[in-house]
């Protein structure tokens, strides 16, 4: 399976409206979009809110017009029409609005351009350079996988990949291939970027695709967004990775039969001792 990542910086100023930076973004990511469908790329992934700011640097109210419904919004309109185009099964990253709550939301759009269904952040961070939890509700939907043409499909977004049980549980879900969204500035998480996605995969047995936006976004100035974002194999190789700091899709062939030959191997499903675990979920 050929897999494509996109990683982009800020295309526009943060004082713009939430809607003009859409378009900007939208207009500068169907440019790779379009370069990756010419590379045959079957499936494909952007960053965390791939077509805003990472907002939650502050806490301003204007952000909340950024939610958009999913996938009845223009986002996910236009990516469909995309994921039709090129025949690509395409991860959209947005923010959404249901029913009154705010989500930090990944639609999975099949390669025909149907909409499949979507995740929504488990894990929400109140951290000094992301005040998620003034603009996102917790998951209510657990951990998905999807049925796409090409693969079994699972989604975990940035400060989800912290926690080992979201990615155990989509891989009992029967996931081959996990993406990882995120925005992620440069800090203590730099080191770990690049041993917990290679940890995770080999726990669970599946290919990661992890995404990190780049460039410095002003005036909030959190730290510069490293991009970096690569593919790790279920053996935990990083087998093809971005650079730091430009706007870049970057391209891998996924053997999925690797799947299959780590986990007949390694048994480490069979291996498990649920009964043991009870005290995880107190």
């Amino acid at each position: 399976m050929k897999a494509g990542l996109i990683q982009m910086s800020l295309k526009g100023e943060t004082d713009l409206s939430p809607d003009v930076l859409r378009e900007h973004m939208l207009d500068a990511h169907e440019k790779l979009i379009d370069q990756a469908g010419a590379q045959g790329v079957q499936v494909l992934c952007m960053q965390e809110i791939f077509n805003q700011p990472y907002f939650c640097a502050v806490t301003d109210d204007k952000w909340f017009n950024a939610a958009e419904e999913v996938p009845d919004g223009p986002t996910v309109q236009r990516i469909s029409s995309l994921a039709r185009k090129h025949e690509m099964v395409i991860v959209a990253p947005i923010y959404e609005i249901d029913d009154g709550k705010y989500y930090n939301t990944a639609a999975v759009i099949d390669a025909d351009g149907r909409y499949l269904g979507k995740y929504r952040k488990n894990h929400i961070p109140n951290l000094p350079q992301g005040k998620e939890t003034y603009y996102f509700e917790p998951s209510n939907m657990g951990y998905p996988v999807f049925d796409t043409r090409y693969c079994k499909l699972g989604v975990y977004i940035c400060y989800d990949r912290h926690f080992p049980e979201g990615w155990r549980a989509l891989a009992l879900n029967g996931a081959e291939y996990v993406v990882n969204p995120s925005a992620t500035p440069a800090d203590l998480s730099r080191y770990l970027w690049q041993i917990e996605q290679p940890a995770a995969a080999v726990a669970n047995g599946f290919f990661i695709g992890a995404i990190n936006r780049v460039g410095r976004e002003a005036p909030w100035n959190i730290g510069d967004f490293y991009g970096s974002s690569y593919f790790v194999s279920p053996k935990g190789q990083i087998i093809a990775q971005a650079s730091d700091d430009q706007d870049e899709l970057v391209v891998a062939d996924l053997n999925l039969e690797e799947v299959k030959e780590v986990r007949s191997k390694w048994k480490f499903f069979e291996a498990r001792q649920p009964g043991t675990y009870a005290e995880l979920t107190k």
